[in-house]
């Protein structure tokens, strides 16, 4: 393989999201075909493997002090990136200033009527706050169903139209199906090439943290969205107070790599990121992205959207207490014009299996927020 190139056998096209998007929208005959007389019965063609290559991870990066602030002064030669612990040469970089494209996915089901209202008032935000200059948006309502209202478009007030004339849908949130129709979506927009940045690829999500009944599962989402170089966001829709009595997070130090444990499960038992954080305490949430992402047929119900924005590079806001739907767009549209953007060619890291991403600056004091890694599927 030559450096500079990395090849990505996407089987996983024709298997995990095949599966869930053909299952889903395709329609198949009523019954079996018969065989016309005399015709000899024909096996069905081998399934082709799509090969992709992709020649540049763009990876965006948050930067604030011991204060919370963001940074906004750094050059390129302050950043240093490993991929797999290698060293890489940044070919591209930027500071909010590459065009973005991004799908706003709302949750409008019965189940949160109540606090549609709020959002229908932040399409404005969303149209002059997130978008701001050269970006183009889509909007995707789901419920049990998922439909595209507004396809990508760079007119404002058609994207605030969309919101203010949002309906509320039937029950049912089926997350991680829509999720994935979003990165999909995503993923046809223009890509980054060694000699263009291409488009800043945004998913937003407002929704509740929770799923129901999805085909997709969690992991091939967030592998799918890391392939495909999508950051997400979410505003956390909450009906309830439940947030306010979950348990506090682990902030202890972990002694064990991330994507291993430390001690072995119970017998009898398989060992995830819950039973484990059952047995010993909470994990750390990048165990459980990149846990994640290498079994993607397995089931993670704590933290969904915690998970997919910490394992992209983005940022959950859940809204209760003082934070409103309005402020917490607010406060992902400032971040996402204040965002360093780095890209490389990863060489000499492997083809396949987990990448890990590490970024830092050659500053004190300063703490780095950027995707923990990505993953490349074997033949």
């Amino acid at each position: 393989m030559a450096p500079g190139k990395l090849l990505l056998p996407v089987a996983l096209l024709t298997a995990t999201i095949a599966a869930s998007y053909t299952a889903t929208y395709a329609q198949s005959p009523a019954g079996p075909v018969a065989p016309q007389p005399g015709v000899a019965a024909q096996a069905p063609p081998p399934q082709a493997t799509v090969r992709v290559r992709v020649n540049l991870v763009n990876t965006p990066a948050t930067v604030r002090n011991s204060k919370g602030e963001m940074i906004h002064d750094l050059e390129m030669r302050d950043f240093r990136i490993w991929d797999n612990g290698v060293p890489q040469q940044i070919t591209h970089f930027d500071l909010g200033g590459d065009p973005l494209s991004f799908v706003v996915l709302i949750e409008n089901s019965s189940q949160v009527e109540p606090l549609l209202p709020q959002v229908r008032k932040s399409g404005i935000l969303i149209s002059q706050t997130v978008m701001g200059p050269n970006a183009e948006a889509a909007v995707v309502l789901f419920n049990e169903y998922t439909e595209t209202v507004q396809d990508f478009t760079t007119n404002g007030d058609v994207i605030d139209k969309a919101f203010t004339t949002l309906k509320t849908g039937v029950a049912g949130n089926k997350l991680y199906d829509s999720m994935a129709r979003a990165v999909e979506m995503l993923s046809g927009r223009p890509e980054p090439t060694p000699d263009a940045p291409g488009r800043r690829r945004v998913l937003l999500v407002i929704a509740e943290a929770k799923d129901q009944g999805s085909e997709a599962k969690l992991g091939e989402v967030l592998r799918q969205a890391q392939l495909a170089n999508v950051t997400i966001y979410s505003v956390g829709l909450s009906t309830t107070r439940a947030e306010l009595q979950a348990k506090p997070k682990d902030t202890r130090p972990h002694i064990t790599p991330p994507g291993t444990f430390g001690r072995p499960p119970m017998p009898g038992t398989p060992q995830t990121p819950d039973n484990d954080a059952a047995l010993y305490g909470e994990g750390s949430l990048m165990d459980a992205v990149i846990w994640a992402v290498k079994h993607v047929k397995d089931e993670l119900k704590d933290n969904p959207l915690e998970i997919a924005t910490a394992g992209t590079g983005g940022a959950h806001l859940a809204t209760f207490k003082d934070r409103s739907i309005e402020n917490a767009i607010d406060a992902i549209g400032g971040e996402l014009h204040s965002q360093y953007s780095l890209s490389y060619t990863p060489t000499g890291t492997g083809a396949t299996g987990y990448h890990e991403i590490q970024i830092t600056v050659d500053k004190k004091n300063l703490k780095v927020r950027a995707r923990p890694g990505y993953y490349v599927a074997e033949n």
